[in-house]
């Protein structure tokens, strides 16, 4: 029986508290703008595994950690009837009855088997049980539905129990990834960030109390029109002013600039504490909340700090300046002023927003068939029988992953045979005459090409002097990379590319080189990887040495892993360290041509094993599969298996 492994983690709003409730009041008020908040996952949430059942059918641990479980049949009444009696589990049968009344599916059966996230603590830990129950059923009934789908279903779910949670809360739907979300009536976009350095934080539950619900009835007081100043400062507050607030945050977050968002911090509770919490001023005043941000033993050790969620006196997040400070935070409030603290990373990665593919090869082993036809235009068959040529392959999955500029490296001459295929002129006449399966394809090929750049390659000195050649461009943010030579198949419901790409979020900012199993005694053909997995994420490995097409001998005795044989996968994300190795590569190469000395070529490998020898490199264990198209015998084994093999 198929059975699944799910995580969902609690949600911290850094930004933009109240904005979500706010910015639904644009439709009764035209003079309000919509409500925005910056909000992320964090490192402690809700461990689970799942499996069909016919039944809905959940176990978990009560606060006094005795086990507890239910069993309801997967009919929308009886379940509704559960959501409604405020129990342990009213929250799981909410989004168990939206399930049956909006999708045929049958049961579930989950199990909890850990809780890390506290309970009641502003940190939405209805939301990521909501999230968790949805994800199970999206997974084990292949329903496809997109992260926002599942954002949707957890709220409609919560909902149900009688709770009038906010729309941030279901951010943790988005894993550990910090999104800004916007708030406007009804709608809710969702833009991924991308961290620009590791930022620690510590959240605190500052064991006071507060009335959420009166501050809620107080605040909503001011909308959708604000009757005095009170009301008109606090709609300046929530609206406009927290318009900047959120700008300049996203700004700092993107940089990786801790200093600047501490400042920016500081500034959000300074405001909060002028134009909102006039509105509610006995549990707004949250003395308990300011004495932390006061207090000047922490001063030294933190950038800024702010409230948390509704605010009050309820818990208060803390941006340390460096990893021991954020530890000495931690024990000072557990141990001296007797709250609950944990400690927070927020991961430098995040959204990668370009991608690098060199094409410049001449494709000698493809020849003759390359003479007259690019290597990257083979057609190949997918599983819908559409015929497309290898490179679509690669920019579809690169886009389904959001990436943005996709620079294609080629060779001189070579740009205007790509120029033609992408940069037309759409023509809706030409659509029509096209079978019906294939017009909205035409569509996807339009738009596919609006994302793609060109970058040529003037001089062949080598892979890594191609893939450096797209830098400029890039303007230090990291990109991933993927070889020409191969398409990909995941065994997942997340493309490989995505795997890689969560690879690098999960990495501290670190670059990634994807890696598939092969038997050693095919070592020779490929990049070998040394390193040794992790333990919280068994699928990532910290990498300390890598060797290209190594003996099988030498693989044995030296390469192998957990007894096993790891080769590079194709896939990789690049930050601009590897940039600044291959630049010195470079520079050093022209000393040596300019003073007649034979060189070799530029290659990304050596790149590759200097971060691994600062411990800087992580390699992903990729589940799926990769399809050669670089070689007679490879190519027509994946035009024969590759639509078939779904």
């Amino acid at each position: 029986m198929k059975k699944v492994s799910l995580f969902v983690p609690g949600r911290l709003c850094l930004f933009g508290e109240h904005s979500d409730w706010a910015g639904t009041y644009t439709a009764r008020n035209a003079d309000l703008v919509e409500g925005r908040a910056i909000v992320t996952g964090i490192n402690l949430g809700i461990y689970a595994t799942a499996s069909k059942s016919e039944n809905f059918e959940i176990s978990s641990f009560n606060a006094s950690g005795k086990k507890e479980s239910i069993t309801c049949e997967m009919k929308s009444k009886m379940l509704k009837k559960l959501a409604a009696e405020s129990g342990l589990f009213s929250y799981c049968c909410g989004v168990a009855a939206y399930m049956c009344e909006n999708y045929h599916v049958a049961g579930v059966s989950i199990r909890i088997n850990k809780v890390t996230l506290p309970m009641k603590k502003g940190l939405s830990s209805s939301a990521a049980v909501c999230c968790l129950v949805a994800k199970a059923f999206n997974e084990l009934y292949g329903l496809n539905i997109s992260t926002r789908g599942i954002m949707q279903i957890a709220y409609r779910g919560e909902l149900l129990t009688g709770s009038r949670c906010g729309r941030l809360d279901q951010a943790c739907a988005y894993g550990e990834t910090p999104v800004l979300m916007h708030f406007n009536e009804n709608e809710i976009d969702v833009e991924k960030l991308r961290v620009g350095k590791n930022f620690y934080w510590v959240i605190a539950d500052l064991c006071a109390s507060k009335d959420t619900k009166k501050i809620l009835a107080y605040l909503n007081k001011a909308y959708p029109f604000a009757t005095d100043k009170t009301g008109m400062q606090e709609q300046e507050a929530l609206g406009k002013e927290n318009h900047v607030i959120i700008d300049r945050a996203r700004h700092a977050i993107e940089e990786g600039n801790p200093e600047e968002l501490g400042k920016i911090m500081v500034e959000a509770q300074n405001l909060f504490d002028e134009k909102v919490a006039p509105a509610c001023p006995d549990e707004l005043a949250s003395p308990v909340l300011h004495s932390v941000l006061n207090d000047p033993k922490l001063q030294p050790w933190i950038y800024g700090a702010k409230g948390v969620g509704s605010q009050g006196d309820g818990t208060v997040q803390l941006l340390a300046k460096n990893k021991e400070t954020q530890q000495m935070i931690v024990d000072y409030l557990n141990q001296e002023r007797h709250m609950d603290a944990f400690p927070f990373k927020l991961n430098a990665g995040g959204k990668i927003k370009k991608a690098i593919i060199p094409i410049a090869g001449i494709g000698t082993r493809m020849f003759p068939e390359t003479f007259f036809i690019k290597k990257a235009f083979l057609p190949v068959i997918d599983e819908s029988g559409i015929t497309k040529p290898v490179l679509m392959y690669m920019l579809e999955e690169l886009i389904a992953a959001e990436v943005e500029d996709i620079y294609l490296i080629v060779g001189e001459g070579e740009e205007e045979a790509y120029r033609k295929i992408f940069d037309f002129e759409f023509d809706k006449e030409f659509q029509s005459k096209l079978p019906e399966h294939l017009r909205s394809y035409y569509q996807t090929l339009y738009e596919t090409g609006q994302r793609v750049r060109y970058v040529v390659q003037h001089e062949k000195r080598g892979f890594g002097h191609a893939v450096y050649q797209a830098r400029k461009y890039l303007k230090k943010e990291p990109a991933i990379l993927m070889l020409g030579d191969f398409i990909y198949r995941s065994n997942l419901s997340i493309s490989c590319t995505q795997q890689t790409i969560n690879a690098y979020n999960k990495s501290g900012g670190k670059s990634v080189v994807s890696i598939k199993k092969v038997p050693f005694q095919d070592s020779k053909n490929y990049g070998i990887i040394h390193g040794r997995f992790t333990t919280e994420r068994p699928y990532l490995m910290v990498v300390d040495n890598m060797v290209e097409k190594p003996d099988e001998p030498y693989a044995r005795e030296k390469l192998s892993v957990d007894g096993e044989c790891f080769a590079t996968f194709g896939q990789y994300v690049l930050t601009d360290e590897i940039f600044q190795y291959l630049e010195n590569q470079i520079e050093e190469q022209d000393k040596m041509i300019n003073s007649n000395q034979q060189v070799n070529e530029i290659d990304i490998t050596s790149a590759l094993l200097h971060e691994a020898q600062n411990g800087d490199l992580i390699a992903v264990d990729v589940d799926g599969e990769s399809f050669d198209v670089g070689l007679p015998e490879m190519y027509e084994k994946t035009f024969l298996e590759y639509g078939k093999c779904k």
